[in-house]
């Protein structure tokens, strides 16, 4: 494990796999995502061992290693430790986000604030572009906020994962059967700064080319063929108004993703932005 501490005073703790010289790229889970998921590191391993990347994987703020900025949920401040994280990747760097960590990874790429970002692969950021299946409610950043500081960790995962993921309550409820739901409330209190990237593009709203003109690196948006359909509309309405974007929707893949089927796609994207810089 490595840390770093930002501008801001948090430490983000991460892993560094060196893979060869097919460049950088780092890793940004969605809610309730950390480092030490089985998935991020299957995912983190195959693209250094197969692909000859360096991965950073890390813990957002307020999630395992890393420590939280409790009560303040702004997307500035995720943008800045991407930042810090790309300065200590060498000053450059391509993103991997997964879930609203795609959301993350965009804004970062759309801001402006982080010339060393090379380019950027989205898998499923939840965008809700229009209001057929799940739209959250308009008031959920105040309850969500009030059940945090409450502490009731429990609680926070069923609110957030129905009312902001919108899993069905029964799904959930078989969670709280699993050993899994120790880890979700772990990261429970850190749902705050995922709700913070992406409130403004989950309101049932066709996404505008205007508010994305920022995002000129090379970008590849996935989804999966076996993914709910608010997934694949907001995969598919992203890439529609990024400047630059490829869309691939990988047949058999869904949201818990199988890494073997996520990773040749990212990975094929990856390297060959490492070539052009190359060129």
């Amino acid at each position: 494990m490595e840390t770093i501490t930002t501008p801001s005073g948090v430490t983000l703790a991460f892993d560094r796999f060196v893979g060869g010289a097919a460049g950088t790229v780092i890793l940004i889970g969605g809610a309730f995502g950390y480092r030490k998921f089985p998935k991020m590191v299957e995912l983190a391993e195959k693209l250094a061992d197969e692909y000859k990347l360096t991965v950073i994987n890390y813990d957002r703020r307020g999630r395992g290693d890393s420590t939280d900025s409790p009560g303040v949920y702004d997307v500035e401040n995720e943008i800045e430790d991407i930042a810090a994280l790309v300065a200590a990747a060498g000053g450059s760097a391509a993103l991997f986000g997964w879930s609203s960590g795609a959301g993350l990874a965009l804004r970062a790429a759309n801001s402006g604030r982080i010339p060393g970002i090379t380019g950027v692969v989205a898998f499923e950021p939840p965008f809700v572009v229009n209001r057929q299946e799940f739209v959250p409610a308009k008031d959920l950043e105040v309850k969500l906020h009030q059940l945090v500081a409450s502490g009731n960790r429990g609680k926070t995962v069923s609110f957030y994962m129905t009312k902001a993921m919108g899993v069905p309550r029964a799904f959930v409820a078989v969670m709280r059967l699993t050993p899994f739901w120790k880890e979700l409330k772990a990261t429970a209190n850190s749902t705050p700064h995922d709700w913070a990237v992406m409130k403004d593009f989950m309101r049932g709203e066709s996404l505008r080319p205007a508010d994305w003109a920022g995002v000129t690196v090379p970008t590849l948006v996935l989804a999966g063929g076996s993914s709910g359909r608010l997934l694949r509309n907001g995969a598919r309405a992203i890439a529609e108004v990024l400047p630059t974007a490829k869309h691939v929707e990988v047949a058999k893949l869904s949201h818990n993703p199988k890494i073997d089927l996520l990773a040749p796609p990212a990975g094929e994207f990856l390297v060959g932005l490492a070539r052009k810089a190359d060129q």
